[in-house]
């Protein structure tokens, strides 16, 4: 499998929204300061899933993004797809043209393991990594740090 950095990008960009946008709209320049990722890159990815109607963005002062549905109602393997990346485990890109534009000896091997992958994906949603304790505590680990760092004590 070859899950580049943009998939994974997004999958903790969106975590870290779900985290923090009961409070209040969460700004790019929060989540690149929390998970230190560049504003860029994200503003790049959230035109993505802005597009694919995972995120809703609110203009004005104390605008951001919030999540367009319920946590629960997100998968990772579809935050994955919204960022034009796959879970896919063949050289052939799932096309069965591996060799000589036929399916290669294993190809049926490594589309097994691609749908596995994504179905395992597809299975767990923003809502189930956030019940999770160990990601509770990164991210308040993550605010308590992000609030030395702007030397603010607003955990928003």
């Amino acid at each position: 499998m070859r899950l580049t950095t943009k998939g994974r990008y997004a999958v903790t960009a969106m975590l870290d929204l779900a985290y923090h946008s009961g409070r209040k709209p969460v700004t790019l320049n929060d989540i690149a300061r929390r998970q230190d990722i560049s504003l860029s890159y994200l503003e790049q990815l959230f035109a993505k899933l802005r597009r694919a109607g995972m995120v809703t963005g609110v203009r004005g002062p104390g605008g951001g993004y919030r999540l367009s549905r319920p946590a629960s109602q997100i998968n990772i393997a579809d935050i994955i797809t919204a960022v034009d990346e796959s879970v896919d485990s063949t050289r052939c890109g799932g096309k069965g043209n591996c060799q000589n534009n036929q399916p290669c000896l294993t190809h049926e091997l490594w589309m097994g393991l691609s749908r596995q992958i994504y179905d395992y994906l597809a299975g767990i949603s923003l809502a189930d990594l956030l019940a999770r304790h160990e990601v509770q505590a990164v991210a308040e680990r993550q605010d308590r740090e992000s609030c030395k760092v702007t030397g603010s004590g607003d955990l928003s």
